[in-house]
């Protein structure tokens, strides 16, 4: 049987699913254009601000959305909130090694770390949640594994970037799951916990007179905006995620690495050798091999309930 036609709400809450999926990933694939423009700002002042100010902008977004705040009761219970203290370390520690990578001149680096991700969940499924491994997936992973060890066997230097931002984004994905937090109250905890840090971090800076916030309203102003930009994609996420097929939201999430390859090959002028581009290529063979696997799971999904 062919499934029916959807009704027009259906589609309509469909096609706001996909458009705020896509921004949410073009948002996070051009995020390195912010980071050089924050120079003389050094990535733990970025980081700080950058936790300050999404902190602010989420707590704005919770109170204009009316989100219910009944998710905070169950959130901070003892069995929960070690979790969400964990999700906040494995996220900042992402985040500053992003920022980090990008001013660095390693953005191709951090955008493969964002490649292997989605397969890395693979793994982590199976050892953290006791997933089972399909075929697709074993064969997806053990490409993917092969393409770091090309990678590796010329391009160490830049390696340990690819796999810490892979390992970190993985792991608090799972963490979160474990902590069972909605997005943007998961994220106002996570800023919240950091906050502390950051603010100490700031005051330190203003003290020693080597902060760059303040210093002109064009640095002020942009260190406020990574604030914005660190909450803004994660509530256009949070919108497209249940309104999109699993197979779609697969596709999507290979955006956002795809533009920052780009933008490191030609805004970064970053040069790639013959091995990196030799891993590359196995590591996208094993994404389009578990893309696959995805489509096939959710056309089965959709036949079994026509």
């Amino acid at each position: 049987m062919t499934a029916p036609a959807p009704t027009p709400d259906a589609a309509a809450e469909r096609s706001r699913g996909l458009a705020s999926g896509i921004a949410a990933y073009v948002i996070w694939g051009f995020f390195p254009l912010l980071f050089p423009l924050l120079k003389p700002a050094g990535a733990f002042e970025i980081l700080a601000h950058r936790i300050i100010w999404s902190l602010v902008a989420v707590a704005l977004a919770l109170v204009l959305l009316r989100h219910p705040w009944g998710w905070l009761r169950s959130a901070l219970t003892r069995e929960r909130l070690p979790r969400i203290v964990a999700a906040a370390f494995l996220v900042g520690l992402n985040w500053l090694v992003f920022i980090w990578a990008v001013n660095s001149n390693h953005v191709v680096e951090a955008s493969l770390g964002y490649f292997i991700n989605p397969l890395l969940n693979i793994v982590l499924g199976v050892l953290i949640f006791g997933e089972r491994m399909s075929r697709a997936g074993l064969a997806g992973t053990l490409l993917a594994t092969a393409g770091v060890a090309v990678i590796a066997w010329e391009n160490w230097a830049g390696l340990w970037v690819s796999l810490t931002l892979a390992l970190t984004f993985g792991l608090y994905g799972a963490v979160k799951k474990k902590a069972s937090a909605p997005p943007l109250g998961g994220l106002f905890l996570e800023s919240a916990i950091l906050l502390p840090f950051a603010l100490a971090y700031w005051g330190w800076l203003v003290v020693t007179g080597a902060s760059q916030f303040g210093a002109d309203a064009r640095t002020s102003g942009l260190l406020i905006l990574a604030g914005v930009l660190t909450a803004l994609p994660l509530w256009l996420f949070a919108i497209a995620a249940p309104r999109l097929p699993f197979g779609v939201v697969g596709i999507l999430q290979y955006l956002g690495p795809t533009i920052q390859f780009a933008l490191g090959l030609t805004v970064f002028g970053q040069h790639v050798s013959a091995s990196y581009w030799a891993g590359l290529v196995l590591v996208w063979v094993g994404s389009v091999v578990y893309l696959r696997s995805v489509f096939a799971r959710t056309r089965g999904g959709r036949a079994t309930a026509a």
